[in-house]
Formats: structure tokens, C-alpha cells, sequence
């Protein structure tokens, strides 16, 4: 449902407003009733806090079968994400709560108490298979609430209680906070840390991902993980054609001098209510440039701003695209970041199950 008010540039979020949810019929347009409230809205627009919601489902895994992501499980700890991040994939996933993709994905915050206890019923369920699970497959699992609700540690606590290996990709310095439990983790083979860094201008990332850290915190984050052993790398992502691809090779560079040991990039993809967010977005903070990094990504994309194919999505098409692939293995060799870490999976054992039930699948009495 649309806010019924102008786009505006609101401080501390990534998006102007709520845009349509695809799910509803019902949509509100901005009618002036003659008080100027719609000018005044514009000329100041009001705060809009962060709520948290309750997620009452009863499962902690996400299960996926996608042929072009090595992970078929995953942990969404938080639904929404207060980074507000304008290009993010994810925001189009918050309809299918009843939310907007715009300011709701941002400041309505769906958070999974449980989650804890609901892993590790599912862990210890009969026949259960261990593979790597992904945390910040789709929202970030240290997003500020995380300072407060600690719920990407408790998962965390449950998988090195089970010797189960995890994977995260993070915007934020704050994965720090558990560099105990990673680093233990790390030291078995349990436990891997990406940090997306999408650009080293600290003006351009206040713009585009307002409430995540710094670059330079970034940066020095991967540099305490790396130190403490853990297997640390980068995701230049999304790099989105004229405006932050140039600082391609120059990401790679400072997180080799940081200490990461591996990188990967994807392009930039605006599937659904995105494409309107982005647009809105790029007119509002590159207006001379926005038409023209527009028209790149529909070189990428197949003269659309989204292409959703398996082994598409995420490189893109055309000689643009070709190009910025081609640039990406050039610098990760020049800067030896071609290395991935692998998981070890034979650790995995449920807490209080006797070795010999393992393979009848039966409970122990007091497991």
C-alpha cells in the first residue's frame, strides 16, 4: 500500500516511502487537502522508528533447491533488515508478510525468538544430514537489533554445540562480537565469514546502505576475524554499473591488505517492486547520472532491469557484464584471493545421543 506522500530523502533510511505491496489490491495516492501538509511532509519529513514483530512459524531452516546457490539450507534470524540497503534482493520477500518492499522492510522488523530452541529440534530430528547452513543468505543477520536480541549467537551457540558448520555473509562490524564462538568454530573446520563491501566511499555507502557499517569498519572487521584464524572474505556486492563498479579492483585490493584470503561479486539485479525503488532512488541522489546507469544495467540484463535465470541472476549477460567478470578474476588472482575455505561436516553430533544410535536412528532417553 502506498504512503500517499512524495518521494523524499529521509535521514537514516535508504528508501522515501512505502511503496505498493504486489499482494493488495487497495492503494492510496497523495491528495493535498489545501494545508500544504503533502509540502510540508517533503520539506521535513517525520522519523520513522524501527518496530519489531513477532514470528510465530516453527521452523528455524529455510530449505532451497535453487541450481545456482552451493547452499541448500539456510537461517533468516530476522525478516526486514534495518541497513536499509535501497538495492537490496530481499526487499521484495517482505509482501509475502503483508509488509511494503519500501520503509516497512527497513523499520518493520519480523524477529524469531525461538529460533534457538526451534534449530535444535530440527537437528536432532532422525535422519537429519548435515551440510552447510548460510546465515545472510537474505537479510543480515547483524543488523543493530542483533546488539539487543543476541538471536545469530544463539544459533550460533546451538551449531557449535553440534559441531555443525556455518557459513555467514555480513554488512556489519558488530559479527565481532562473536569472534569467540567463530573462532573456536574455525579452529575444527566449523565456520566461515564473508563481509559484503559494495564501495570504499563512505558517502556513497551513507546513501546506499545508511545503517550499515562504515567501509572502513568493514575492512577492519575482516582484519580482526582473519587475525583470530577464522577463514574471512569478500563480497563486492552488488556492484551496479556506473556508479560503483570502477571501485572494483580497489575493494579486492584493501580486503587482501585486511587479511581476507577469498572474494566473490555479484551484479546487481532489481527484481518486482525494486526496479521502482531503485529508479526512485537514483533520480533523487544522481539525478545526471541515473538515466545512464540505468540503461547499463538493461545492457546486463537483456535490455530488461531484471533477469531471474539460474546462472544469470547473479553475472549478468552482455560484453558489459563479461567485462566486469573478467576484471574480477584478473584482481582476485593479482591480490590471492582465489582460495575457499571448505567446511568440515564429519564433526556433526547431537549432544546427549549415545555414538551407537547414530546410525539405527533412535533418541537417547535424555538427548
Amino acid at each position: 500500500m502506498d504512503s500517499g506522500l512524495p518521494p523524499v530523502i529521509r535521514r537514516g533510511r535508504g528508501v522515501a516511502q512505502n511503496g505498493a505491496n504486489r499482494f493488495e489490491r487497495l492503494h492510496r495516492t497523495a491528495c493535498d487537502d489545501g494545508w500544504g501538509t503533502l509540502d510540508e511532509e517533503a520539506l521535513a519529513p517525520p522519523p520513522v522508528p524501527t518496530v519489531l514483530v513477532r514470528d510465530a512459524s516453527r521452523s528455524a531452516i529455510t530449505w532451497n533447491d535453487s541450481a545456482d546457490i552451493w547452499f541448500d539450507r539456510s537461517i533468516n534470524t530476522y525478516r526486514g533488515c534495518e541497513h536499509g540497503c535501497v538495492y537490496c534482493f530481499a526487499r521484495p520477500s517482505h509482501a509475502y508478510l503483508g509488509y511494503s518492499p519500501g520503509l516497512d522492510f527497513e523499520t518493520k522488523l519480523v524477529f524469531k525468538p525461538e529460533v534457538a530452541t526451534l534449530l535444535e529440534a530440527e537437528l536432532r530430528r532422525p535422519g537429519y544430514e548435515v551440510r552447510p547452513i548460510a546465515l545472510g543468505t537474505n537479510t543480515d543477520p547483524y543488523q543493530p537489533v542483533e546488539r539487543t536480541l543476541r538471536l545469530t549467537r544463539a544459533v550460533l551457540e546451538v551449531l557449535e554445540r553440534f559441531g555443525h558448520p556455518v557459513s555467514i555473509v555480513t554488512k556489519s562490524a558488530n559479527v565481532v562480537a562473536d569472534l569467540d564462538i567463530l573462532a573456536r568454530m574455525a579452529g575444527k573446520g566449523l565456520a566461515r565469514v564473508y563481509l559484503s563491501v559494495t564501495t570504499l566511499d563512505a558517502s556513497l555507502a551513507r546513501r546506499m546502505e545508511p545503517r550499515a557499517s562504515t567501509p572502513s569498519l568493514r575492512l577492519a572487521a575482516i582484519a580482526r576475524l582473519a587475525s583470530a584464524g577464522i577463514p574471512t572474505g569478500v563480497l563486492a556486492a552488488p556492484m551496479i554499473p556506473g556508479l560503483n563498479d570502477a571501485e572494483l579492483e580497489r575493494i579486492l585490493e584493501a580486503a587482501s591488505r585486511h587479511g581476507a584470503g577469498e572474494a566473490a561479486f555479484t551484479l546487481l539485479r532489481l527484481p518486482l517492486e525494486l526496479r521502482e525503488m531503485m529508479q526512485t532512488w537514483l533520480e533523487q541522489h544522481y539525478p545526471q547520472r541515473a538515466r545512464h546507469v540505468l540503461n547499463l544495467i538493461r545492457e546486463t540484463r537483456g535490455g530488461a532491469l531484471n533477469d531471474a535465470r539460474p546462472h544469470e541472476r547473479f553475472r549478468g549477460q552482455g560484453a558489459y557484464a563479461e567485462l566486469l567478470g573478467r576484471r574480477f578474476h584478473r584482481a582476485a588472482r593479482q591480490y590471492r584471493l582465489e582460495g575457499r575455505a571448505t567446511l568440515d561436516c564429519t564433526r556433526f553430533a547431537v549432544p546427549g545421543r549415545p555414538a551407537q544410535t547414530l546410525d539405527d536412528g533412535q533418541l537417547s532417553l535424555f538427548g
